[in-house]
């Protein structure tokens, strides 16, 4: 079952005996928190056969459960002057190359500083979208992951564009480091992703999760780590991060999942994980016309690269990724 969105209605059936409390059961089922989870049955929000129960309470196989989420209440997008990159713009569209540490929109804990924020404080139009705080957003970034994401300046651009998306017509692909070194060249990771049972927070390949799909390719071999392009097919929430962890090799600076240790034998800043969007190829919404970005590795993914890479060669490259062909379309 997909993620509870605000506002929404869900129904389930409790297929299995012997089921978790009623506030795990719901935070497994809408992929939240059990404290948003229990929250919800506290006041009357979730009903089992009909009837308010406790968190507490186990429902029976069989059981019916619904669940009313309230919808959240509105919140205003305070403009604000920050340093955002534009590498493109026009009245249809603007693609910005995110900095690492800037969340994307704003969300509890998080109303303030993001780019959605940062793009409101330049006088920009966005596409109103479902939400104010999500206006214009085709796709999104981690917070600490750095690169390219196009923004939708008007509804229609941002119709065209997410419909695109959905079927994997923009083109999104990612540099990253990994520790250890892939079992082949070119490899494939299909398998589900979905909130983890056991830290909200974070999310895990899961049976019954969303489909997720990411293309790696090793672009170099080095002692410590391998030098990856991912290219992905979905856009789970942190898809390539959980899928390399999934397969014993995290991104290097990835606290989250197993990656963060050893920062200083790869030169890497604390709070930074190597994954950068360093290539995004799509179809302009209104005129069709082919378009091709390419970001280079911020500075300090790049001063890691150095370091990792032990290639006098490539200090005299401005962007150590072309000189490892990441951007040959046919590779």
């Amino acid at each position: 079952m997909p993620a509870a969105a605000d506002g929404a209605h869900h129904e389930f059936t409790v297929e299995e005996a012997g089921a978790p409390r009623l506030d795990l059961l719901v935070a497994h089922r809408l992929s939240m928190s059990r404290s948003q989870a229990a929250t919800l049955v506290a006041n009357g929000h979730v009903l089992v056969n009909g009837r308010r129960e406790r968190a507490s309470f186990r429902a029976p196989r069989g059981a019916c459960v619904t669940v009313q989420v309230p919808p959240a209440p509105g919140r205003e997008v305070v403009p604000e002057q920050l340093p955002v990159a534009v590498v493109f713009e026009d009245e249809h569209l603007i693609v910005v190359d995110k900095a690492a540490g800037m969340v994307v929109h704003p969300a509890p804990g998080n109303w303030t500083g993001t780019l959605v924020n940062a793009l409101k404080g330049r006088g920009q139009q966005l596409a109103e979208g479902d939400a104010a705080e999500r206006a214009g957003l085709v796709h999104r970034l981690d917070k600490d992951t750095s690169g390219l994401m196009v923004v939708a300046k008007t509804d229609g651009a941002l119709r065209v564009l997410s419909k695109a998306i959905a079927e994997r017509r923009i083109v999104r692909r990612y540099a990253a480091l990994c520790w250890g070194h892939l079992a082949e060249d070119a490899l494939t990771v299909d398998r589900p992703i979905g909130r983890d049972p056991n830290d909200r927070v974070r999310m895990a390949v899961l049976e019954g999760g969303r489909a997720a799909r990411t293309d790696f390719m090793r672009l170099a071999r080095f002692a410590s780590a391998d030098l990856l392009r991912c290219h992905l097919h979905s856009g789970r929430t942190h898809q390539i991060r959980v899928h390399l962890a999934s397969i014993g090799h995290p991104v290097v600076g990835d606290d989250a999942y197993g990656g963060g240790g050893a920062r200083k034998v790869v030169g890497l800043p604390p709070k930074r994980h190597f994954l950068h969007a360093a290539w995004l190829v799509f179809n302009h919404p209104v005129s069709g016309e082919r378009l091709d970005f390419r970001s280079p590795l911020p500075e300090a993914l790049r001063e890691s690269l150095l370091t990792v890479a032990e290639l006098p060669a490539l200090f005299a490259t401005p962007n150590p990724l072309e000189y490892f062909d990441f951007y040959r379309a046919d590779r």
